[in-house]
């Protein structure tokens, strides 16, 4: 950190947008004068907690441990075991899969030639007709569990249609609605899709009263917020579904619950999901892998394996906020599954960091730098 001037130059690098220029932060007219003694790196680390922080992220960042995949360690090490594996690939690919594909064949054809003519032909029958659809939605999900030889546990009562109340859960697949749709016709807010994926939301799902957004425009939450609070007022209306992470997480880590969920003024019923990893991780990390992959490497796995728990239901205690509700329903979430808490936002999945925690970043990083070189 030498300097014939006395002072320290800004950084020439635009690439490098996290370097803090010291100089920019100090008072007009300042200047820092070179060190009497020689800064040794045991004084850089004492600086201030920032440089702890960057320390702990490259050693361990608990933000990318939310989003990363780990696959099982490999078993087939060995001349008695490697023959046993390769029977294993064959079996699944060439057997399991076939036999699944066929199953999940039917399915549609069962549910496509029930639900045409009872969402085209019952028109004036909404109520007969709404029965029918969650029924013949619940079916499709039960043959996409079987497509996969889910084993699915479900503990605790389950969920029934009633008004101003709404269910919450960790996410980590698109799965996870799945597998709690085969069980009951829930309405699910979603971000939209494109593909086969966005065909069935703006047509079968659309039919179960399921909610779309798109996190990249603002002006979609408020719209959002108005059709849940119009949702959950609703008598006849089935049951509403949030995942209010926002986004898939590994099944071991909890991130921030947004407070959306927990601001309508009603029942917030918790469920926990959890996988068992042992045949297949079932997370899905949709910034590397399609859905359709997904569900082609689930389809040639042995099993889905997890549990569902329907917890009690909670309400907002008196003085309490929105943002403590949430933390609080996600505390509950987390011990049930056995997921680790995390203070982080999972929206920063999709952004950078603002430019505000950025300069306060920077401006707690130049105040330590300079109390350190005066002492020097």
């Amino acid at each position: 950190m030498s300097s014939s001037q006395g002072k320290l130059r800004p950084s020439s690098s635009e690439l490098d947008l996290d370097r803090p220029n010291i100089e920019d932060y100090l008072p007009s007219g300042s200047s820092i004068q070179e060190p009497r003694g020689k800064l040794r790196l045991r004084d850089l680390l004492d600086i201030s907690p920032t440089l702890t922080e960057a320390a702990g992220a490259i050693v361990d960042d608990s933000f990318t441990r939310c989003f990363k995949s780990n696959p099982p360690e490999p078993w087939n090490w060995n001349v008695y075991l490697f023959p046993l594996w390769c029977f294993g690939v064959v079996f699944r690919y060439l057997i399991l899969f076939p036999l699944r594909v066929i199953v999940l064949t039917i399915g549609w054809i069962i549910f496509l030639s029930g639900f045409i003519p009872v969402h085209f032909l019952l028109k004036g029958q909404d109520n007969l007709r709404k029965k029918l659809e969650r029924v013949l939605v619940e079916l499709i999900c039960s043959f996409f569990v079987a497509s996969w030889t889910g084993v699915v546990k479900y503990h605790g009562p389950r969920p029934s249609i009633r008004p101003k109340q709404v269910f919450v859960a960790n996410h980590t697949s698109m799965i996870d609605f799945i597998i709690l749709e085969q069980m009951t016709a829930f309405a699910v807010i979603m971000q939209k899709h494109t593909g086969w994926v966005g065909l069935l939301q703006s047509t079968i799902l659309e039919s179960v009263g399921c909610i779309w957004f798109n996190r990249s425009e603002a002006k979609d939450r408020e719209i959002v917020a108005k059709k849940l609070r119009d949702h959950v007022q609703g008598v006849d209306n089935n049951p509403l579904l949030i995942f209010p992470e926002g986004t898939c997480v590994n099944n071991q880590y909890s991130v921030m619950f947004k407070k959306g969920a927990f601001e309508l003024g009603c029942t917030v019923c918790p469920i926990a999901i959890k996988y068992n990893k042992i045949f297949v991780d079932a997370f899905w990390n949709s910034r590397k892998q399609s859905f359709t992959k997904h569900l082609l490497q689930l389809m040639t796995s042995w099993a889905v394996v997890c549990d569902v728990w329907y917890l009690e239901p909670q309400n907002l205690r008196p003085g309490e906020t929105p943002i403590e509700f949430a933390e609080r329903v996600r505390d509950i979430i987390s011990v049930r599954a056995g997921l680790k808490k995390v203070p982080w936002d999972g929206y920063l999945k999709y952004s950078r960091p603002s430019p505000k925690h950025r300069e306060r970043k920077q401006q707690s990083f130049a105040e330590s730098v300079l109390q350190r070189l005066e002492e020097k």
